[in-house]
């Protein structure tokens, strides 16, 4: 049985290689390609996929997180694979939140791409197994809360910005943003600046 498949990226270089890797294999078939979220969602109602084969960051418009929500809103709904380089804890969780069948990184083999979506395609789940461990992980330790100011306190604090400089951007004084500084840390498990900044790196909060 033939599996049919719709790919999603912005990047026309990027589908021609993924179309000649599915082309070569026999049980799948592309029947489309779209480069943005918007598209992806209009031409898989049209066109019905089996699966649908989703960038992460799809430029202007929506990302492949929006995106693949949507496809799964569709009757009948396609499996969606998010295929990006971006490997951020934030966003594998946020894919497979949106109802995503799988998350892959460009860079592995064609054959296991190919198998995923094969697998996809059978109601399986896709994910590597250092993927897999680290979305287990986040369901168990499910990333911190962070409120507005605090979120806009930490980006600052990753440009290398000074209590004053981060005070004068939010017109607030250095004591409030102490005060933001002492809940950050709190939630992020850290005791310091930088260790705050490598943790919101590392688990996608900026």
């Amino acid at each position: 049985m033939t599996t049919t498949v719709l790919i999603v990226d912005d990047h026309p270089v990027v589908r021609s290689g993924l179309r000649a890797v599915l082309d070569s294999a026999e049980a799948l078939r592309v029947i489309g390609e779209a480069a943005t979220g918007e598209e992806a969602i209009t031409l898989a109602t049209q066109l019905r996929p089996d699966v649908v084969l989703c960038d992460l960051r799809l430029g202007a418009g929506i990302d492949g997180i929006q995106t693949t929500r949507a496809l799964r809103g569709i009757d009948p709904a396609p499996a969606v694979i998010i295929l990006t380089t971006f490997d951020r804890d934030a966003e594998i969780l946020g894919a497979i939140e949106a109802g995503a069948a799988g998350y892959l990184l460009k860079d592995v083999d064609p054959t296991i791409i190919i198998d995923g979506i094969q697998r996809a395609a059978a109601g399986d789940t896709v994910l590597t197994p250092e993927l897999a461990s680290r979305v287990l992980s986040g369901v168990r330790n499910p990333l911190p809360k962070l409120t507005e100011r605090e979120t806009e306190v930490l980006r600052l604090l990753t440009t290398g910005a000074t209590n004053r400089e981060i005070a004068r951007s939010l017109f607030v004084t250095e004591a409030t943003v102490k005060s933001h500084l002492v809940h950050i840390f709190t939630k992020l498990g850290v005791d310091s600046r930088s260790r705050a900044i490598h943790v919101a790196r590392e688990r996608g909060l900026v």
